[in-house]
């Protein structure tokens, strides 16, 4: 792990990507390309500008999961604080860290130092963010991590205080299929010590008209973003997509209880991404599949967080039940890990 300690004393800099040899060799996007039917992992939205989309997304009318959250979080920051007290705070996916002022401002009332760890695939946006933050906060230290989740959360930095809140909002784990969202809260229950704490915003069930309004607005900012995955991939892998030449594609599907987005080919087309030797045909109607999104059952979800030890302390929502965030505290193992 390599650290650059900028010019701010209170600003450290993790970038992940300068540790090892490049392992994002492309060949996650050479299976989903070559598979029927095709697929694109949805980490390739978020370059920059993919980012700087997304962050304009959560500001649309018809995109209520991000101002129900944060209406959720501002009524409840009292309770959350009262029961995890002092704690470094680490979010995955920080992008703006627009609801985690909400949190900052709170456990800055507290008389412990304030420790903030932003971890983020976008490394422009981190930094940026990192920066006004610092500004904004004259007691808070960041230490920003630029890099997957996985890598991210197996390479933590050494805990300062004793005691850390992991945050992962905005109901990005409702992009994960069963097996990876397995996956994943395993990976944070080893990312935490027993008594320590994991905040989840989840999207719950409502009326379909609700949901698939949220991922076709009428100013095509949802459009814009699914289709820059493709202008990505060009950067990325030298690649010709012809993003014309596409169509956002989203719907909810009710027998997973997933929102899905595609794209779908508008003609019969051949692409190339000359970087990772792959040219892939295309015919009229084909569609690629680049997310999903899970509406969550919370008896069904609280299990599941128990089932990984972490067990839900308090679970809070929005009067229409839409969204729900949830307060997990990590548990002791049968092979027991407690100290």
């Amino acid at each position: 792990m390599k650290t650059q300690t900028l010019a701010q004393d209170r600003l450290r800099w993790i970038n992940l990507d300068l540790d090892l040899p490049k392992i994002d060799d492309g060949s996650d996007v050479i299976q989903g390309l070559t598979q029927t039917p095709k697929t694109l992992p949805c980490k390739y939205f978020y370059d920059d500008r993919g980012s700087e989309l997304f962050e304009q997304i959560t500001d649309l009318p018809e995109y209520y999961p991000t101002r129900t959250e944060q209406s959720i979080l501002e009524t409840y920051v009292s309770e959350i604080i009262a029961l995890t007290g002092a704690c470094e705070l680490i979010e995955l996916g920080s992008g703006s860290s627009r609801k985690t002022h909400t949190l900052l401002t709170a456990y800055s009332q507290l008389e412990d130092p304030l420790h903030y760890y932003p971890i983020d695939v976008s490394a422009g946006i981190l930094r940026s963010t990192a920066l006004d933050l610092l500004a904004t906060y004259p007691q808070l230290n960041v230490c920003g991590v630029a890099g997957t989740y996985e890598r991210a959360l197996a390479q933590l930095p050494p805990r300062i205080i004793e005691n850390r809140m992991l945050m992962f909002l905005g109901s990005t784990m409702g992009n994960l299929d069963d097996r990876s969202r397995d996956i994943f809260l395993n990976q944070v229950q080893q990312a935490l010590q027993p008594g320590e704490f994991f905040l989840l915003g989840v999207d719950l069930q409502k009326p379909i008209d609700i949901l698939e309004a949220a991922y076709n607005d009428v100013q095509g900012v949802t459009a814009a973003f699914n289709l820059n995955v493709l202008h990505h991939l060009n950067d990325r892998f030298d690649g010709n997509f012809n993003l014309d030449n596409f169509a956002h594609l989203a719907f909810f599907n009710p027998t997973a209880s997933q929102i899905e987005m595609h794209l779908k080919s508008s003609i019969d087309q051949t692409v190339k991404l000359k970087a990772l030797d792959l040219e892939i045909s295309l015919k009229f109607g084909e569609t690629i599949h680049t997310e999903i999104s899970r509406k969550f059952n919370l008896p069904t979800l609280t299990d599941t967080l128990t089932a990984h030890a972490l067990q839900p302390l308090k679970i809070w929502t929005d009067p229409q039940s839409w969204f729900g965030l949830i307060l997990c505290q990590r548990q002791c193992l049968l092979s027991n890990d407690c100290p």
